[in-house]
Formats: structure tokens, C-alpha cells, sequence
């Protein structure tokens, strides 16, 4: 009888190995198969981040280059205003192209304020607001109503200061889209 059990146990032993050999042949492969699942999984994700941070700097440089591009071009409208106003040939195109200019600015400027990140915002409100008080200047010189101490050489001089405002906003800009680095 002893033998009997013994022949027995083997092949019991002998079964139980084949399942649990098969079992945990089975459990591996499922364990190896959930880590490439969590694998592709965390690709999937860092492509995915990848790409929207890829997106948001393009938008980012597509409204740096439009607002910078709409302050120049604002600019160089006054510029225009100024030089007619010294030479005394102001017209209502001129006038008109000014008015156009600035609204073109504030709406430029009031979709980067919704995008900015702070430092920039700071540079590009100190040019939003330089630009604002030399058009006002203009206007006041334009209608012959200027404040005491105003005059075409106190807007070309702000105009002039204008271009620094104008550098260190392009140069901030710059440094948050990672072109440049800070001082």
C-alpha cells in the first residue's frame, strides 16, 4: 500500500506541478503584458503632454508675434501722424488710419491678456500704456488743445522712449518662448 500511495502522491505532486507550472507561466505572462499596457499607457501620456505644450507655445508665439507686430505697425502710424502734424497736413485719412491703428492695438492687446504670463503681460502693458498716452497727445495736438508743455518735439520724444518699451517686451517675449536667455 505504501507504494500505491506513494505513486499516488507523485503523480498528485506530479499534476499539482503541471497546473501550478502552467498557472504561474499564465500569471507571468499577464503580469509582463499589464506592464507594457502601463508602458504604452505612460508613452501615450507623455506624447500627449508633449504635444499640448507644443500647442500652447505655438499659440504663445503667434500672439507675442501678432501683438509685437500690431504695436510696430501702431507705431509707425503715429510716427506718420506726427510728421504730418509738424508739417501742418493732418488729413482725415490720416486721422482715420490712427483711429484704425489703435483699435487694432487694443483688441490685439486684450486677446494676449487672456494668454500672457505675467512677466510679459508687465512689458506689454507698459507698451499698451505709452502707446495710449501718446495718442493722446497726438489728439490733443491734432485739435489744438494741448496741455501746458506739450508740443510735436514732446511726441517725438515719447515716441522715441516708445521704441524701448517696444525692445523690452519683444526681448521678454523672447525669453519666454525660450529663444533667449535672461540678462
Amino acid at each position: 500500500m505504501s507504494s500505491s500511495l506513494s505513486e499516488m502522491a507523485v503523480a498528485v505532486l506530479g499534476i499539482g506541478g503541471t497546473l501550478a507550472s502552467a498557472l504561474l507561466t499564465q500569471r507571468s505572462a499577464h503580469r509582463t503584458r499589464v506592464r507594457e499596457l502601463e508602458h504604452a499607457k505612460q508613452l501615450s501620456d507623455e506624447e500627449r503632454e508633449y504635444a499640448t505644450r507644443r500647442a500652447q507655445l505655438e499659440a504663445r508665439r503667434t500672439c507675442y508675434a501678432s501683438l509685437n507686430a500690431g504695436a510696430r505697425d501702431y507705431t509707425t502710424v503715429m510716427t506718420n501722424f506726427c510728421h504730418a502734424l509738424e508739417a501742418d497736413k493732418v488729413t482725415d485719412a490720416l486721422r482715420e488710419d490712427l483711429d484704425q491703428a489703435r483699435r487694432a492695438h487694443r483688441s490685439r492687446h486684450a486677446e494676449a491678456q487672456m494668454m500672457l504670463p505675467d512677466t510679459v503681460l508687465a512689458a506689454a502693458s507698459e507698451v499698451n500704456r505709452n502707446l495710449g498716452d501718446l495718442y493722446g497727445l497726438l489728439k490733443r495736438l491734432d485739435t489744438g488743445s494741448p496741455a501746458p508743455g506739450e508740443s510735436v518735439e514732446t511726441a517725438r520724444a515719447d515716441m522715441e522712449r516708445l521704441w524701448d518699451f517696444l525692445w523690452r517686451m519683444r526681448h521678454v517675449m523672447r525669453i519666454d518662448l525660450g529663444i533667449t536667455t535672461p540678462e
